[in-house]
Parts: C-alpha cells; sequence; structure tokens
C-alpha cells in the first residue's frame, strides 16, 4: 500500500499538514485496503519472502511519522466513545436531546393521566380549529361536501355513487371523532382549572392563617408595651415622691420630732396600692388617654381581605336584646350592653368576654368606647366612666387559664365550644367616676377629646367637666324650641309633633355628636339642632324627618340622619339642605358610617349597606346566611362599622362580626 493506495482510500481527505476530518467514504475505502493487505499477509504462497508486508508496513511508518497525523491520532486517543458519539450528532439534534431528556424520578412521579385521547391526537383534532376563520371554512367546507353529495348527478345505483357516500361517511365520523375529542380536551381543562382554584383557595386560608397570628402577635405586643408604659408610669411616680420625701426630710429641722419624716413614714408610702400613689390628674379621662396614647400601634388588615357579608364571629352575648354596643378598632375591644341589665367587655380578637362592668343599677342605654376610655348612660339617670386598661385580662392565656394549644386566637374560627366566664373581679379596677344630674334616663351621649354631652329624657342636654367631674352646662331642648318658634312668630305650639311619633315609642333625645364647640343633636320632634356649646345657642335647624331621629353623625361637609320615619336623610352643612336621601320598608333604629359605607338597621334581620362609592345598596347580616338552613334570626337593634369591620346587635342578645 503506497502513498497512491492512500490517496486512493482519502480522496476527500485534505493535503497532509492541514486540519481534516476523515469521512465515512474514506473510512470504508481505507477498510477495504487494510483488508487486502491483511489477505496478502495471509498468503503466503504469494509472497513467500513478505516482501509486501514489510513494503505496506513501511508505507504506514511514513504516514504516521507526519505531525498532522500524529496529532489527529493523539486527539482520537484523549477523546472518549461518548464524545466520539456525540460528534456524529448536529448541534440541532443536541439541544433536542437535551430538553427531552427526564431524570429517572420525574419519570417515576408522573401523574396518571384520565385522558383518553393522546397529545398528538389533541392537536391533530383542534388544528383546523386554530382561528375563527379556519374553523368557519371547516364547516362550509363540510356542508358543501354534503350538499355536493346530495346534489351528485350519479346514478343512486352505481358504484361510484355507493363510494363517494362511505367516503362522505367516513368523513362524518372522522369529523364526529374530532369533535369528541376536542370536548374531551375542554372538559379536562376546566378540571384543571378547578384544581388550579382549589389549590389558590387552599393557599390564601394558609395566607390567612398566618396572617391572623401575625396580628394576633401584634395585639399581644401591643398590650405589653402598655403595660410596661404603665409600669413606667407607676414606677417615675414613686421615684419623684421618694426624692420629694428626701428633699422633705433634710429641709426638717430634726428638733421638732412631730414635724419629721422617718423610716417608718416612707415604709408606709411604699407600702401603699401601687394606684394610691398615682397623682390625681391620672384619675381623669385625659389622664388615662396619655398614658395610652400608643396603644395601637398598627391597624389590623385581615378583614379587608374577606368578602363582603363575610361573617367573621358570632357571639352569644346576652340572654335578652342588646341596648347599645361600640368597639374601639377592628379586632379590637367592645362593649355592648342589654336589657338584662349587663354590659360586658369583649375581646373581638379571640371572641371572648373580658369581664362585666358593675356599678348601674338598670339597664345601660347609651355607650361609647374611646381608646382605653369607657362612658356609659343608664336608665338610672347617670353617667359613668371606666378605665379598660386596668382590667385583669391576660391575652397571653387561652380561655382563661387553659393552654395556649386549645385556642389558637384566630379571630374567623368561631369556636365549637360554650364561652367561659371571665374571673370575678376582672373589672374592678376600671370604674373611674360618676356623672350624676339627670333626673331621667340617659338615652344619648358623646365623648370627644376632654368634651363630653348627654342626652336625657329629662328633655336637658348636660355638658361635663371631666377633670372635676360635674356638670358645667345645661341646655334645655324645650326652651330653645319655644325660643325658635318665637322669633319665627309661631302660633303653634313649642314642640313640633311628628306623624309618626308614638307614645313611648322613641327617646326624646335620639342621638347627638360633638366636635369642639359644635354639637348636634336629634329629637323626637324629628329636629335636627345644630347648638353651638360657647353660647348655649341653636345655630341652625334641619327640618325634614316626619318621625323622630334615632341616630346622626356628621363629617366636614355631611351629617347623616336616621329616623322612624323610615328614611335616612344626607345634609349638607354648609347649606343646610338636603343632599341626598334613602327610603326603607321599616324605621331606622341605629346607623352608622365609615370612609366608604353606610350601614342601618332598619327593624330586619339584616343590615342595610349602602356602598358609597359605587352607588348601591345591599344587605348583610344573619338573615342571609340563615335563610339558607331555613332558620329566621332576630331583628338587627344596633349596628357599628369602622374601616369595613361591622358590628350589629339582635334582639335576641345575639352579636354578629362581619367584613363589609
Amino acid at each position: 500500500m503506497d502513498d497512491s493506495d492512500l490517496h486512493d482510500a482519502f480522496p476527500d481527505e485534505a493535503p497532509i499538514g492541514e486540519d481534516s476530518i476523515l469521512s465515512t467514504r474514506g473510512l470504508e475505502a481505507f477498510t477495504r485496503k487494510v483488508t487486502t493487505t491483511a489477505s496478502h499477509l495471509a498468503g503466503h504462497a504469494v509472497d513467500p519472502s513478505g516482501s509486501h508486508y514489510h513494503n505496506a508496513m513501511g508505507h504506514v511508518h511514513k504516514q504516521l511519522s507526519r505531525p498532522a497525523m500524529q496529532r489527529r491520532m493523539f486527539s482520537m486517543a484523549r477523546t472518549s466513545p461518548t464524545d466520539l458519539v456525540r460528534s456524529k450528532f448536529s448541534t440541532a439534534e443536541i439541544q433536542s436531546r437535551a430538553l427531552s431528556y427526564l431524570s429517572d424520578e420525574m419519570l417515576q412521579n408522573i401523574p396518571e393521566d384520565e385522558n383518553a385521547y393522546s397529545l398528538f391526537q389533541g392537536f391533530q383534532a383542534s388544528f383546523p380549529d386554530i382561528t375563527t376563520d379556519s374553523n368557519k371554512k371547516h364547516r362550509r367546507r363540510a356542508s358543501r361536501g354534503r350538499k355536493m353529495l346530495e346534489e351528485s348527478p350519479m346514478p343512486a345505483d352505481s358504484p361510484q355513487h355507493l363510494h363517494k357516500l362511505k367516503k362522505g361517511r367516513s368523513t362524518l365520523i372522522h369529523e364526529l371523532e374530532m369533535l369528541a375529542i376536542r370536548k374531551n380536551m375542554a372538559s379536562s381543562e376546566i378540571r384543571e382549572i378547578d384544581n388550579k382554584i382549589a389549590n389558590l383557595s387552599g393557599m390564601r386560608r394558609i395566607i390567612l392563617d398566618r396572617l391572623a397570628d401575625l396580628e394576633h402577635e401584634e395585639s399581644l405586643l401591643e398590650h405589653d408595651i402598655v403595660d410596661m408604659e404603665s409600669r413606667i408610669d407607676v414606677a417615675q411616680v414613686l421615684v419623684d415622691e421618694a426624692e420629694s420625701i428626701a428633699a422633705a426630710n433634710a429641709e426638717t429641722t430634726r428638733s421638732d420630732e412631730d414635724d419629721l419624716i422617718t423610716d417608718e413614714d416612707v415604709d408606709e408610702f411604699m407600702s401603699k396600692s401601687v394606684y394610691e400613689k398615682i397623682p390625681p390628674v391620672s384619675n381623669t379621662p385625659s389622664g388615662h388617654r396619655r398614658q395610652k396614647s400608643m396603644r395601637r400601634r398598627s391597624m389590623p388588615v385581615l378583614h379587608e381581605h374577606f368578602d363582603p357579608g363575610f361573617n367573621i364571629r358570632e357571639i352569644k352575648a346576652h340572654a335578652d336584646q342588646i341596648t347599645a354596643l361600640d368597639f374601639d378598632v377592628p379586632f379590637g375591644t367592645m362593649v355592648s350592653a342589654s336589657l338584662d341589665d349587663t354590659v360586658k367587655v369583649w375581646d373581638l380578637n379571640a371572641g371572648r368576654c373580658i369581664g362585666s362592668l358593675e356599678g348601674h343599677t338598670a339597664s345601660v342605654r347609651a355607650l361609647q368606647v374611646d381608646d382605653n376610655i369607657l362612658v356609659t348612660g343608664s336608665a338610672d339617670a347617670t353617667v359613668r366612666l371606666w378605665d379598660l386598661s386596668k382590667a385583669h385580662y391576660d391575652p397571653h392565656g387561652s380561655r382563661f387559664g387553659r393552654d395556649d394549644e386549645e385556642d389558637d386566637g384566630i379571630a374567623f374560627e368561631n369556636p365549637d365550644d360554650q364561652p367561659v366566664d371571665p374571673p370575678a373581679g376582672s373589672m374592678a379596677d376600671c370604674p373611674l367616676f360618676i356623672l350624676q344630674s339627670h333626673v331621667d334616663e340617659i338615652t344619648a351621649l358623646h365623648l370627644r377629646g376632654d368634651v363630653l354631652v348627654s342626652g336625657s329624657s329629662d328633655k336637658t342636654l348636660r355638658q361635663w367637666d371631666l377633670e372635676k367631674g360635674r356638670c358645667i352646662q345645661t341646655l334645655d331642648v324645650m326652651w330653645a324650641a319655644a325660643q325658635a318658634s318665637a322669633s319665627l312668630g309661631s302660633g303653634e305650639g313649642t314642640w313640633r309633633q311628628t306623624s309618626r311619633q308614638a307614645s313611648g315609642a322613641a327617646d326624646f333625645v335620639g342621638a347627638l355628636q360633638v366636635f369642639e364647640s359644635a354639637l348636634a343633636c336629634g329629637t323626637a320632634d324629628g329636629m335636627v339642632r345644630l347648638w353651638d356649646l360657647r353660647s348655649g345657642q341653636v345655630h341652625r335647624s334641619l327640618v325634614g324627618h316626619t318621625g323622630p331621629v334615632t341616630c346622626l353623625q356628621f363629617d366636614d361637609v355631611h351629617i347623616v340622619t336616621g329616623s322612624l320615619d323610615r328614611s335616612i336623610r344626607i345634609w349638607d352643612l354648609r347649606t343646610g339642605s338636603i343632599f341626598d336621601a334613602y327610603a326603607y320598608d321599616n324605621p331606622i333604629t341605629s346607623m352608622m358610617f365609615d370612609s366608604r359605607r353606610i350601614v342601618s338597621a332598619a327593624c330586619e334581620d339584616v343590615v342595610k349597606v349602602y356602598d358609597k362609592m359605587d352607588s348601591r345598596q345591599w344587605d348583610c347580616g344573619a338573615g342571609i346566611t340563615e335563610a339558607e338552613d331555613g332558620r329566621t334570626p332576630a331583628i338587627v337593634e344596633h349596628v357599628r362599622i369602622k374601616e369595613g369591620y361591622m358590628v350589629e346587635g339582635r334582639r335576641d342578645g345575639l352579636l354578629g362580626v362581619w367584613a363589609c
């Protein structure tokens, strides 16, 4: 085998010295030459001397001594078999195989497929319907084919006609099969979407649980901060008193032993009750409000993630009708009063009763929670103030002594067991002082800052000094009505009788609200009077209601009033005219609004909600949810809402908490 033989064996190879790749045809030719050489070596009879073998080996040695050939041989020796095989594939094929590779673990965990059709069949079935136009063309083509078969000029007994009929039948059957495949694909997509929705709902529930836990921890930390601030205030008072005693002791002459402050005096002071050491200013609402000014450092947002109308909690609060209720913030502290002559304080986050307030000798008709200060007005003609921060309540504990594992405190999960009564005396330190000046039951009150005004069935409004605990101004509603009648020159009586007023059916003072020196008051004659507390005079009267006013609330621009005349009216405070009005089927007994919604109790088993943003009315309450079970809940008497968190009280003593 000489150079010519090598050239014949590798006709496509580049000249020696250049990098080249052996082609398949060249390898085959080289194989034939080696086979021929081996046959010559094996045939001793042909060349007994072996000269052909030596010549062939000499030519091979000559080729192997060339540098280019040696580089190719060394490169091949260093190449693994996998690389040798991979070098036969193109780049596109290698990428395709890499993308289609699946590990054994993934192959073992392949879920079972319920589809009766393969992916290729699905593609084939949906391919004609990729666009609407193609779908229409396909249907037109099939219709045209059927029409051609019907109008075919061929005889009915001809083989061609039979062949076309069979072909048309095959086409229709194929189309029917394709439709079945597409139906199966659509059903599979629906099931997949349902599974995704279920998975997302489960994930949302988990996140809501996590958010509830975080807000519960926030409330616990805020309670600890308030407790620490109280301890700091008490310690500061002790330090100040000790320093003053030490200074007085140093300045007093030791000659007069009667005037000396001995160690026994200091010990006696140190052994006193903690609350007796606090200065008198701390017994005022302003002092306690300053003490807990940082009580709510964060606002709960859990209820904002519920759908409107979601029932967060239902509490079996009282054994009789709810007469008044109020709360400070969502998932905060709520106070409820009932005709069973009890006033209870609730932890809305855990849904449990903190304690009962003892002191009133009759049922409470009006109350308000302002931060940690509670104001209650009762049928015993007294107004009492309470400091809820002094309640002996540990939010870290669960069910008052039971393990935390039995109650996670998540606000939107109703406990199945009955509520456990709080320990006796848990609210013993809460009373501050009593305001006594009215001579009949208190029906309305409002506290704003240091200004407290109460309204009574004795036909008077009274303003109170919270520092000294006494009445500083009395406003006679009947006298104001007489003055207005006289100034208008009316010959009618001084009291404007309403068409819907029944004897004993409505309170004389139905509602009031105060802001600095401005006071709005709604009375049984259907009038809404705006008072100036500085002069004690009526600044303006809003005429429009034909029944007693039972509730009112105002902001910077509007005042919203509800009445037994079955209407809610929105007044423009700048002009005194009616801005808007809404009529209902029953009398309005309670109403409140926040930044978005107006909620009202209209003697029904649901709360009437008006969305100011969407300008629509809808119902929320137990009458919606329990009607599905065939139950009829009690009538809603009172309703309160703050930032979409609504609490309603019913005639059967139940309290409902809703996302609104």
